[in-house]
Protein backbone atom coordinates (compact mmCIF):
# COMPACT_ATOMS: atom_id res chain seq x y z
CA UNK A 1 0.00 0.00 0.00
CA UNK A 2 1.44 3.44 -0.94
CA UNK A 3 2.56 5.39 2.11
CA UNK A 4 0.36 8.40 1.36
CA UNK A 5 -2.73 6.21 1.10
CA UNK A 6 -1.82 4.41 4.32
CA UNK A 7 -1.41 7.71 6.13
CA UNK A 8 -4.62 9.11 4.64
CA UNK A 9 -6.56 6.06 5.84
CA UNK A 10 -5.12 6.56 9.33
CA UNK A 11 -6.17 10.21 9.23
CA UNK A 12 -9.65 9.21 8.08
CA UNK A 13 -10.11 6.64 10.82
CA UNK A 14 -8.64 8.87 13.51
CA UNK A 15 -10.83 11.83 12.63
CA UNK A 16 -13.89 9.61 12.22
CA UNK A 17 -13.33 8.19 15.68
CA UNK A 18 -12.91 11.67 17.13
CA UNK A 19 -16.18 12.91 15.62
CA UNK A 20 -18.01 9.79 16.73
CA UNK A 21 -16.97 10.75 20.24
CA UNK A 22 -17.80 14.44 19.75
CA UNK A 23 -21.28 13.82 18.37
CA UNK A 24 -22.01 10.68 20.37
CA UNK A 25 -21.10 12.21 23.72
CA UNK A 26 -23.14 15.28 22.79
CA UNK A 27 -26.20 13.17 22.14
CA UNK A 28 -25.65 11.14 25.30
CA UNK A 29 -25.06 14.26 27.40
CA UNK A 30 -28.36 15.77 26.27
CA UNK A 31 -30.16 12.56 27.20
CA UNK A 32 -28.52 12.27 30.60
CA UNK A 33 -28.98 15.84 31.81
CA UNK A 34 -30.83 19.05 31.05
CA UNK A 35 -28.16 21.08 32.81
CA UNK A 36 -25.99 22.88 30.24
CA UNK A 37 -22.91 22.78 32.45
CA UNK A 38 -23.22 19.05 33.03
CA UNK A 39 -23.77 18.46 29.33
CA UNK A 40 -20.63 20.41 28.47
CA UNK A 41 -18.59 18.56 31.08
CA UNK A 42 -19.71 15.15 29.77
CA UNK A 43 -19.01 16.17 26.20
CA UNK A 44 -15.62 17.78 26.76
CA UNK A 45 -14.33 15.08 29.10
CA UNK A 46 -15.18 12.41 26.54
CA UNK A 47 -13.53 14.37 23.75
CA UNK A 48 -10.20 15.08 25.44
CA UNK A 49 -9.76 11.54 26.75
CA UNK A 50 -10.47 10.09 23.31
CA UNK A 51 -8.30 12.72 21.60
CA UNK A 52 -5.22 11.79 23.63
CA UNK A 53 -5.74 8.09 22.87
CA UNK A 54 -6.35 8.69 19.16
CA UNK A 55 -3.16 10.74 18.84
CA UNK A 56 -1.13 8.03 20.59
CA UNK A 57 -2.51 5.34 18.26
CA UNK A 58 -2.40 7.26 14.97
CA UNK A 59 0.83 9.25 15.45
CA UNK A 60 3.20 6.39 14.50
CA UNK A 61 1.34 5.97 11.19
CA UNK A 62 0.54 9.47 9.94
CA UNK A 63 1.73 11.85 12.63
CA UNK A 64 -1.87 12.19 13.85
CA UNK A 65 -2.45 15.54 12.18
CA UNK A 66 -6.24 15.06 12.37
CA UNK A 67 -6.70 18.74 11.52
CA UNK A 68 -6.45 20.59 8.18
CA UNK A 69 -4.74 23.54 9.86
CA UNK A 70 -2.01 21.25 11.15
CA UNK A 71 -1.71 19.68 7.69
CA UNK A 72 -1.37 23.08 6.03
CA UNK A 73 1.37 24.05 8.47
CA UNK A 74 3.20 20.80 7.73
CA UNK A 75 2.99 21.76 4.06
CA UNK A 76 4.37 25.23 4.78
CA UNK A 77 7.27 23.61 6.63
CA UNK A 78 7.85 21.41 3.56
CA UNK A 79 7.43 18.27 5.62
CA UNK A 80 5.00 16.95 3.01
CA UNK A 81 3.97 17.60 -0.59
CA UNK A 82 0.84 19.44 -1.78
CA UNK A 83 -0.56 16.11 -2.97
CA UNK A 84 -0.05 14.51 0.41
CA UNK A 85 -1.58 17.49 2.15
CA UNK A 86 -4.65 17.37 -0.08
CA UNK A 87 -5.03 13.65 0.62
CA UNK A 88 -4.81 14.19 4.37
CA UNK A 89 -7.26 17.11 4.43
CA UNK A 90 -9.73 15.18 2.27
CA UNK A 91 -9.44 12.15 4.54
CA UNK A 92 -9.86 14.26 7.66
CA UNK A 93 -12.96 15.99 6.32
CA UNK A 94 -14.62 12.82 5.06
CA UNK A 95 -13.72 11.09 8.32
CA UNK A 96 -15.30 13.88 10.33
CA UNK A 97 -18.54 13.67 8.36
CA UNK A 98 -18.55 9.88 8.50
CA UNK A 99 -17.94 9.80 12.24
CA UNK A 100 -20.82 12.17 12.87
CA UNK A 101 -23.20 10.19 10.67
CA UNK A 102 -22.19 7.01 12.48
CA UNK A 103 -22.90 8.60 15.86
CA UNK A 104 -26.35 9.65 14.65
CA UNK A 105 -27.17 6.12 13.57
CA UNK A 106 -25.71 4.61 16.75
CA UNK A 107 -28.18 6.65 18.81
CA UNK A 108 -31.14 5.73 16.54
CA UNK A 109 -31.28 9.17 14.93
CA UNK A 110 -31.54 9.89 11.20
CA UNK A 111 -28.07 9.54 9.68
CA UNK A 112 -28.37 12.80 7.78
CA UNK A 113 -29.44 15.77 9.85
CA UNK A 114 -28.25 19.34 9.75
CA UNK A 115 -27.63 21.67 12.63
CA UNK A 116 -29.55 24.90 13.04
CA UNK A 117 -27.20 26.09 15.79
CA UNK A 118 -25.96 29.50 14.69
CA UNK A 119 -22.67 30.23 16.41
CA UNK A 120 -21.18 33.26 14.69
CA UNK A 121 -20.58 36.26 16.93
CA UNK A 122 -17.55 38.51 17.16
CA UNK A 123 -16.65 36.82 20.43
CA UNK A 124 -16.99 33.25 19.12
CA UNK A 125 -14.75 34.01 16.14
CA UNK A 126 -12.13 35.50 18.44
CA UNK A 127 -12.49 32.40 20.57
CA UNK A 128 -11.69 30.19 17.57
CA UNK A 129 -8.60 32.26 16.79
CA UNK A 130 -7.39 31.86 20.37
CA UNK A 131 -8.21 28.14 20.57
CA UNK A 132 -6.47 27.31 17.29
CA UNK A 133 -3.46 29.54 17.96
CA UNK A 134 -2.95 27.85 21.31
CA UNK A 135 -3.27 24.40 19.77
CA UNK A 136 -0.68 25.09 17.07
CA UNK A 137 1.64 26.75 19.59
CA UNK A 138 1.47 23.77 21.94
CA UNK A 139 2.22 21.29 19.16
CA UNK A 140 4.98 23.37 17.57
CA UNK A 141 6.82 24.31 20.76
CA UNK A 142 6.88 20.74 22.05
CA UNK A 143 8.00 19.43 18.65
CA UNK A 144 10.83 21.97 18.47
CA UNK A 145 12.00 20.89 21.94
CA UNK A 146 11.91 17.20 20.94
CA UNK A 147 9.14 16.56 23.45
CA UNK A 148 6.78 14.86 21.01
CA UNK A 149 5.87 12.19 23.56
CA UNK A 150 4.03 14.82 25.57
CA UNK A 151 1.99 16.15 22.62
CA UNK A 152 -1.06 13.83 23.07
CA UNK A 153 -1.50 14.91 26.67
CA UNK A 154 -0.63 18.57 26.09
CA UNK A 155 -3.09 18.84 23.19
CA UNK A 156 -5.82 17.20 25.26
CA UNK A 157 -5.07 19.54 28.17
CA UNK A 158 -5.21 22.63 25.95
CA UNK A 159 -8.48 21.60 24.31
CA UNK A 160 -10.03 20.84 27.69
CA UNK A 161 -9.08 24.26 29.02
CA UNK A 162 -9.98 26.09 25.81
CA UNK A 163 -13.44 24.50 25.71
CA UNK A 164 -14.26 26.26 28.97
CA UNK A 165 -12.24 29.42 28.44
CA UNK A 166 -13.27 30.37 24.88
CA UNK A 167 -16.75 31.52 23.92
CA UNK A 168 -16.76 29.18 20.92
CA UNK A 169 -15.99 26.06 23.04
CA UNK A 170 -12.85 25.50 20.95
CA UNK A 171 -13.69 23.71 17.71
CA UNK A 172 -10.13 24.62 16.58
CA UNK A 173 -10.31 22.30 13.57
CA UNK A 174 -11.93 22.86 10.13
CA UNK A 175 -12.71 19.16 9.66
CA UNK A 176 -14.36 18.97 13.07
CA UNK A 177 -16.32 22.10 12.24
CA UNK A 178 -17.65 20.61 9.01
CA UNK A 179 -18.45 17.31 10.71
CA UNK A 180 -20.39 18.99 13.49
CA UNK A 181 -22.69 20.60 10.90
CA UNK A 182 -24.17 17.12 10.37
CA UNK A 183 -25.63 16.71 13.85
CA UNK A 184 -28.82 18.34 15.04
CA UNK A 185 -27.74 18.08 18.68
CA UNK A 186 -26.42 20.89 20.84
CA UNK A 187 -22.82 20.25 19.71
CA UNK A 188 -23.76 21.10 16.13
CA UNK A 189 -23.06 24.19 14.05
CA UNK A 190 -25.21 25.52 11.21
CA UNK A 191 -23.67 25.62 7.75
CA UNK A 192 -23.78 29.41 7.69
CA UNK A 193 -21.37 29.47 10.62
CA UNK A 194 -18.93 26.93 9.18
CA UNK A 195 -16.93 29.18 6.84
CA UNK A 196 -16.45 32.03 9.35
CA UNK A 197 -15.26 29.50 11.93
CA UNK A 198 -12.83 27.93 9.46
CA UNK A 199 -11.40 31.31 8.46
CA UNK A 200 -10.92 32.13 12.14
CA UNK A 201 -9.18 28.80 12.66
CA UNK A 202 -6.81 29.47 9.75
CA UNK A 203 -6.02 32.90 11.19
CA UNK A 204 -5.41 31.26 14.57
CA UNK A 205 -3.11 28.74 12.95
CA UNK A 206 -1.03 31.55 11.44
CA UNK A 207 -0.79 33.26 14.81
CA UNK A 208 0.15 29.99 16.47
CA UNK A 209 2.91 29.44 13.92
CA UNK A 210 4.22 32.95 14.62
CA UNK A 211 4.27 32.16 18.34
CA UNK A 212 6.24 28.99 17.68
CA UNK A 213 8.81 30.83 15.57
CA UNK A 214 9.12 33.67 18.06
CA UNK A 215 9.57 31.22 20.93
CA UNK A 216 12.18 29.27 19.00
CA UNK A 217 14.15 32.40 18.13
CA UNK A 218 14.03 33.59 21.73
CA UNK A 219 15.33 30.24 22.96
CA UNK A 220 18.27 30.30 20.55
CA UNK A 221 19.16 33.97 21.01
Amino acid sequence: MPQTLKKAIAEFLGTATLLTVVAGSGIQAARLSQDGGVQLLINISSIVLALALIIIVVAPISGAQLNPVVSLIELMKRHQTPGQTLAYITAQTLGAIGGTLFANVMFDLPAFQFSQHQRVTAGSLIGEVVATAGLIAVIGILANRNLQKFIPFAVAAWIYAACFVTSSTAFANPAVTIGRAFTGTYVGIDFGSVLPFILSQIAGGAIGLFIVKATTQAATA
